[in-house]
């Protein structure tokens, strides 16, 4: 946490100036609107992400800058999806293939508005994949990585189209979707398998055992295999757990509309929960990843949106019972960030 607040979050901070000056030139007017609005409401999702640069590595500023550009990439993209002028698969899939030439050094970008009214970014976005793939040149083990990172880039693709078209079509194309994949996950609900694909912390991870020149297939394979679908289901299953009333109010999909109850809800999560600790323990240093899992629950039990719904703020509750200390220690800690730091 030393690390962390001397160094990662006044880097990742940097960083993110850096691209609010870009997305302020913005020529478009809503694609103006939406990149700058991603990085104002979202700021915390690239310094959660540069949790993974806090590792002492001479790769640090350069993992950093991968981890930002690439994040704000699916912020951004997630803010224009959302609130879109566009009901089109077709276009939220090639505004996505950014976000898979971005994992790729060789990719050439294309013009990933061609399907939509508006045009003109003025090279904002080709400038956030051109980034990623500057920084991915730099990481000596990306080779091993990057079938990985890959399957789960087109993972999350595949979901942002699917959860943005029409809303009387969604959940049938998440459902079919489901069924292409579901042996994957055999375990999981269609919706759960839905919300592992559309967390970045197992690419993050991957970006950071890229840092290592000795990766080899069998270890990003395993780190592959230890973050989805458990920890990465549980990040978003938390995310959509807590705006839940926002998602009602804004007419959006929400994974965890779809348990019967929210004593079934609670006992999915907390199995998920435990899932997670176990796969983490068969990649190097357990103890980060656990202190991963940790924070995240106690990152999103203590935003201020639990205590305005009175559902969500009794399963945090229960959740919350029993926590380790090094979940209570994030808890105070993120408690204290959003006075400090936010207000």
């Amino acid at each position: 946490m030393g690390r962390v607040y001397k160094h990662v979050l006044p880097e990742v901070r940097k960083e993110l100036n850096g691209w609010r000056v870009a997305a302020d030139q913005i020529p478009d007017p809503e694609l103006r609107k939406q990149a700058l609005a991603s990085i104002e409401t979202k700021q915390f999702h690239c310094e959660g992400g540069g949790i993974y640069a806090a590792v002492p590595l001479p790769d640090r500023l350069v993992l950093t800058k991968l981890i930002v550009a690439y994040q704000t990439i699916s912020d951004y993209l997630d803010n224009l999806c959302d609130r879109s002028t566009s009901m089109d698969p077709a276009d939220f899939r090639l505004l996505h293939q950014s976000m898979l030439d971005a994992t790729d050094p060789e990719a050439e970008t294309v013009n990933y508005y061609a399907l939509r009214q508006e045009q003109n970014d003025g090279g904002y976005l080709r400038s956030l994949v051109t980034t990623c793939q500057s920084c991915i040149r730099q990481l000596p083990g990306y080779s091993a990585a990057m079938p990985y990172i890959r399957d789960l880039a087109g993972l999350y693709t595949d979901l942002q189209v699917y959860k943005h078209i029409k809303p009387e079509l969604r959940e049938q194309a998440l459902l079919d979707w489901w069924e292409l994949h579901r042996e994957r996950t055999p375990h999981l609900q269609w919706n759960e398998f839905a919300a592992a694909t559309g967390s970045t912390l197992g690419v993050f991870m991957l970006f950071l055992a890229a840092s290592d020149k000795h990766l080899n297939d069998t270890a990003a394979a395993s780190i592959h295999a230890s973050y989805f679908p458990h920890v990465c289901c549980l990040h978003i299953m938390l995310d959509y757990l807590i705006d839940q009333e926002e998602d009602r109010l804004g007419g959006d999909l929400n994974f965890c509309n779809y348990y019967d109850s929210p004593d079934s809800m609670l006992d999915r999560i907390a199995l998920i929960v435990e899932s997670a600790r176990k796969d983490v323990l068969s990649i190097p240093v357990p103890p980060f990843h656990r202190m991963i899992i940790e924070g995240l629950l106690a990152i999103y039990l203590s935003d201020p949106k639990v205590s305005e719904q009175q559902e969500v703020r009794s399963v945090s509750r229960r959740l919350m019972k029993g926590s380790p200390l090094t979940r209570l220690f994030f808890f105070v800690n993120s408690r204290w960030i959003r006075k400090h730091l936010y207000e």
